[in-house]
Formats: structure tokens, C-alpha cells, sequence
């Protein structure tokens, strides 16, 4: 059975909905990042990166969620553009891991677990986060989903983020993206989503962000 570790962040969530979706059993294994089960030698052997989500599949390990997403979707042929479409649903893919997911990390980081407020820094990420969910929001403004009226890969993949704007923006993050607003909506609404998302309450994850869960997910602060 292939082994899924995860915890209730964005990235591993998203791979949840795609294994909900797509019916493949597995085994959920929790790793708690805030007391540091990433940096464990047995995980770093998964994933050098000590970060979730992580899937065994047989002998085939994969690491980072869109490349999870995009295997399983080749793996079943499940949710996948025809051929004639590929081009355009890995950049959009590549889209989501290199600029919503980073742009959008960064921003809650900074505004909610840097040592001190950075106003440069905040307004950076802030912004940059704005500016995709933009993209983002003219898009789907013309079409249901990201690659048109077909649900699929993509729109699993920016659903992870999405669902997360009122934590990136704030509580009226929503109100600038209606589209977005529209479009996460209609995935959350999905049964696959709402056990997707409730996949993290089987364990009960540290929730303090206290010393010990700051130097086991900000290890570059023991520098500072």
C-alpha cells in the first residue's frame, strides 16, 4: 500500500485531496514538524529536504507535492489534460509550486512567526502573494477551473494555497479574489476535500509554536 506522510499543512493537504480523489488506498503517516520528525534520519533518507509531503509508492519515492500530484495523476490517468494540454497544465503547475506556494509561505511566515516584524519583508511577500493570486483570479474569472471546464491536477494543487488566503491576506483576503473565492469554494465542497482536509485531525499535531517547534521548522534562526 503506498505510504503517504503528511501533516495538516498546505502542500501535504493538497496531495490528501488527490489520493481522496482518485480512490488509491493508503497508509497516512503523520510527521510532526513542530517537534522535529523531519529532521530525523529515517525521514531525511525520504526526503533529504526534511520537509511533507512524501509518498512511497513501491520501490518509488517522491517528494514535493506538485511532483506528487503530477505522479499520481500519470500513475491512474485520473485527472489529466489530454495530450494536447500538457503544455499549458505544467506551467500553470510549475506556476502554483514556484511563486503561490513560496510568495504565500513567506508571507504568513513573516507576519506571523518572524522574531520581529520586518516591514520590508512583509510587503515583499504580501505583495507577491497578491500579485499571483491576481493571475489567479482573471483566470478562473473566464473558466471554471485553471485548464477550463474540467476539474483536474491543477486546481488540487492551487486548492492547497487557495483555501489558505484569510491566513496569507488576512480575514478579508477573499474579498480582492471573488473568482478564487468562487473556485475555492466549489473544490472545498467536494467529499474528496472535506477529507482531505480532515485527514490532520486523525493525530493530534503539536500546535504551540513554542522554542522547540521554532528551531525544529526555522533552523536558520539558531544562527541569528
Amino acid at each position: 500500500m503506498l505510504k503517504f506522510y503528511y501533516s495538516g499543512a498546505p502542500n501535504p493537504t493538497k496531495v490528501a485531496l488527490m489520493l481522496e480523489e482518485t480512490g488509491l488506498e493508503y497508509d497516512p503517516i503523520p510527521v510532526d514538524t513542530r517537534l522535529g520528525q523531519q529532521h530525523e534520519p529515517a525521514f531525511l533518507a525520504l526526503n533529504p529536504n526534511a520537509k511533507v509531503p512524501v509518498i512511497v509508492d513501491g520501490d518509488t519515492v517522491v517528494f514535493d507535492s506538485n511532483a506528487i500530484v503530477l505522479y499520481l495523476g500519470e500513475k491512474t490517468g485520473q485527472f489529466m489534460p489530454p495530450a494536447s494540454g500538457r503544455g499549458e497544465m505544467l506551467s500553470w503547475m510549475m506556476f502554483v509550486a514556484s511563486g503561490v506556494g513560496p510568495y504565500s509561505g513567506q508571507a504568513v511566515h513573516f507576519q506571523h512567526h518572524a522574531p520581529e516584524k520586518l516591514p520590508y519583508a512583509i510587503n515583499r511577500y504580501v505583495f507577491e502573494a497578491e500579485r499571483h493570486f491576481g493571475i489567479l483570479d482573471r483566470r478562473l474569472g473566464e473558466q471554471r477551473f485553471m485548464l477550463g471546464e474540467e476539474y483536474g491536477i491543477v486546481d488540487m494543487a492551487l486548492w492547497g494555497w487557495s483555501r489558505m488566503i484569510p491566513m496569507v491576506l488576512g480575514e478579508k483576503g477573499f474579498e480582492q479574489f471573488p473568482h478564487v473565492k468562487r473556485f475555492t469554494d466549489e473544490v472545498s465542497s467536494r467529499p474528496a476535500a472535506q477529507r482531505a482536509a480532515a485527514l490532520k485531525d486523525r493525530h493530534a499535531f503539536k500546535t504551540e509554536m513554542d522554542d522547540e517547534a521554532r528551531r525544529a521548522m526555522f533552523p536558520g534562526n539558531e544562527r541569528l
